[in-house]
């Protein structure tokens, strides 16, 4: 049984991201479905949990800064890691996969730039527990490691599933401890937020702490760092 307190802290933020639809199967506010088809010749969980309705989608719409609607994304991403946890276990578990989708502008702020924090912070928060977060853009075609073109995707969103232990490291060569944290997942049912703060800000801040060291250039000034890119 899971603990996570994804209602541990005041959420001065909520109603950032507005609601559109519940999680289903078949979303009528974006169309995923040509979209999803044409992805299972890059995921082989993919058909499988397609074919037993086990592929979800919860859409949202932005509807506050960004700060706000970042926080959000992240509680929204909580809420789905959490409930996935408890399903792994049952018949079918492992093929789950629920898609946090973002509609909506933010003005200032790219897709990119809202799900960047959320998505990291994620990773490195379920990636012990063997949940995966994963996240593309809308309109964006994406290449694979091993130099495969990726369709775009229809919307912008961050698909949460069973991490796959001996496939999933090898596309988290850029970071290198969270592969080995990710390899050797386990989840005993800990509170994922016993040892950090439950506050957006400063759960952004600890995410900061975690990202590896940046390469140095000798034609770039310096910048703030952020997390690197990857194809999961």
């Amino acid at each position: 049984m899971t603990t996570g307190r994804t209602s541990a802290a005041p959420r001065p933020t909520a109603g950032a991201l507005r609601l559109v639809e519940a999680s289903t199967t078949r979303p009528r506010s974006v169309d995923v479905s040509d979209y999803a088809r044409q992805m299972t010749a890059h995921c082989p969980y993919l058909a499988p949990s397609l074919q037993h309705g086990l592929t979800s989608w919860t859409v949202y719409r932005a509807d506050g800064d960004a700060e706000a609607v970042e926080a959000e994304l992240f509680h929204a991403g909580v809420q789905a890691a959490e409930w996935l946890r408890s399903l792994l276990n049952r018949p079918h578990g492992l093929l789950r996969c629920e898609n946090i989708v973002l509609l909506g502008d933010v003005p200032g702020a790219r897709h990119r730039d809202l799900m960047a924090w959320p998505h990291w912070a994620l990773k490195n928060l379920y990636g012990p527990v063997g949940v995966m977060f994963g996240k593309f853009y809308a309109g964006e075609e994406e290449v694979t490691a091993a130099g495969h073109r990726i369709p775009a995707a229809p919307a912008s969103f961050l698909p949460v599933r069973a991490a796959v232990r001996r496939r999933d490291p090898r596309f988290l060569a850029a970071t290198p401890a969270l592969a080995a944290a990710l390899a050797a997942a386990d989840d005993d049912g800990r509170d994922v937020f016993e040892h950090i703060p439950t506050e957006w800000t400063e759960i952004r801040t600890w995410a900061q702490s975690l990202l590896p060291p940046a390469k140095p250039s000798p034609s770039l000034p310096d910048t703030p760092a952020s997390p690197p890119r990857s194809s999961s």
